[in-house]
């Protein structure tokens, strides 16, 4: 019995494996452009969290002299700017196509942070040129998840979103290992510069690949006519026949499916926004550790998101290959990935060096680290409902509004952390305490709300 049940295993993966080979791969090559795009976004974000040390030593020891709330101005414009762009940007890649949107992006960063190392050490200046940077990054994640919608079917689209967002993993890894780096190789004087100066150049190396191999599936010569109908598998005809005609923007907004993905953004993003840019702050005074002593814990927790990022993405096809439908399997998913973030509320306890001594420092990383991995495979699944209840061409409008929702709250997120930290300055793991009790609760609050505005699968038709 055991030997039949293994043939059957067997035959049905070699049909499986057959079955992908005759339908092609091409897709994958495109969300391998996307996941580059989203690493080089990530590391080109990242460099000024390992900046902040640097930023707020006094001037008189070669610092800028910024207080934590300066530092949280200079983040909360940057994350502003970023939210009120991605609703403009969605809006005008549903017009101008993801090859223009998502080139045209990433010039606008890359030139920016480049720009960042001549700034000097006027805080206003670096708000500026931040917030020109956040114009340019708002385009990525409208145009990505855009491209996923066309480019795969719905049953792939959570794990491709996934795979194409572990780069913001990725791209925090690299920038854990390369600014501290340049801060103690070339010195702190001129590592800050060169931080700006090579992670925004590098983003020019991926626009050649980008238009050397993306087109949209339809003018795309390189794909199959099997793998062509693949990505179509389910889709209504007339959407595609409408597909070029405009998208009535105001009207997204009475949509309780618009609210519903706006309300998940909103109350989870600013997490992500928290690890990304205090994670280092809070290593360094929780544990006293130099700057170049926090490379590999950080670079530890990124790496265990990507876990979170790509097995999160795949596990609604699980539930859906068992015959479950399409959004009850993907709020399936949600729901228990929003248990695991509640593991952050005992980050302080085990955080105790009185207590555990130096396997503190192990107990925090392996927490925070299941945290932020929880919080990317929330955000594939979360993604993609928009994919799953819109037509595709209102997903980068919908994408565009959801993030900007989700920049508010990392605006609200970054603020209170400053001014806890501020007012804790004695006392910092209080003000850390209370930021990982908001990291803690906020995925099952975010669950239960949209449910409630979306009980029911029930996708857009009328557009």
């Amino acid at each position: 019995m055991n030997t039949n049940t293994s043939s059957e295993k067997k035959i049905s993966f070699e049909n499986r494996t057959e079955t992908a080979r005759k339908i092609g791969s091409y897709r994958w090559t495109i969300c391998g452009l996307l996941f580059f795009a989203t690493t080089i976004n990530y590391m080109d974000r990242q460099v000024i969290s390992y900046l902040h040390p640097f930023y707020c030593k006094p001037a008189a020891e070669g610092g800028f002299g910024w207080t934590n709330s300066d530092f949280s101005y200079l983040t909360s414009f940057f994350t502003a700017f970023y939210a009120g762009m991605t609703i403009l940007a969605g809006w005008l890649i549903d017009r101008i196509g993801t090859k223009k949107g998502l080139a045209w992006s990433l010039v606008i960063w890359s030139f920016s942070g480049i720009a960042n190392a001549f700034a000097g050490a006027a805080l206003t200046v670096h708000i500026f040129i931040r917030s020109v940077f956040a114009v340019g990054e708002a385009g990525n994640f409208p145009s990505s998840i855009k491209t996923v919608a066309e480019w795969f079917p719905k049953k792939e689209r959570a794990l491709a979103t996934g795979v194409f967002n572990a780069g913001s993993n990725m791209g925090a890894m690299i920038a854990a290992l390369f600014v501290p780096w340049a801060m103690v190789y070339w010195g702190e004087q001129a590592g800050w510069k060169i931080s700006f100066i090579v992670t925004g150049a590098i983003g020019f190396v991926w626009l050649i690949f980008w238009f050397w191999l993306y087109e949209t599936p339809k003018n795309q010569k390189r794909l199959t006519k099997a793998e062509f109908d693949y990505i179509n598998e389910g889709e209504e005809i007339s959407q595609d026949k409408s597909s070029q005609n405009k998208v009535p923007w105001k009207k997204l907004f009475e949509y309780r499916q618009t609210w519903s993905f706006i309300t998940g953004k909103f109350l989870t993003d600013g997490i992500w926004w928290f690890y990304l840019f205090w994670l280092p702050d809070y290593l360094i005074k929780q544990f006293n550790m130099p700057l170049e002593k926090v490379i590999w814990p950080t670079f530890i927790v990124y790496g265990i998101s990507i876990i979170g990022s790509i097995y999160g993405g795949g596990i609604p096809m699980f539930f859906m290959n068992r015959g479950m439908e399409v959004y009850k399997a993907r709020m399936t998913a949600m729901i228990l990935i929003a248990v695991f973030p509640l593991t952050v509320l005992f980050t302080e306890y085990f955080g105790n060096v009185s207590t555990f001594g130096n396997a503190a420092l192990y107990f925090v990383i392996a927490i925070i680290g299941i945290g932020a991995a929880a919080h990317q495979a929330w955000s594939a699944n979360l993604f993609t409902t928009v994919s799953d209840m819109f037509p595709k061409k209102a997903v980068a409008s919908i994408t565009g509004i959801g993030t900007m929702a989700g920049g508010i709250g990392g605006v609200l997120i970054q603020l209170l952390a400053g001014k806890l930290t501020d007012l804790f300055i004695a006392t910092p793991h209080t003000a850390y305490f209370i930021m990982f009790i908001i990291c803690g609760i906020a995925y099952l609050i975010g669950w239960g709300l949209m449910k409630l505005l979306v009980p029911k699968y029930k996708p857009i038709t009328d557009l």
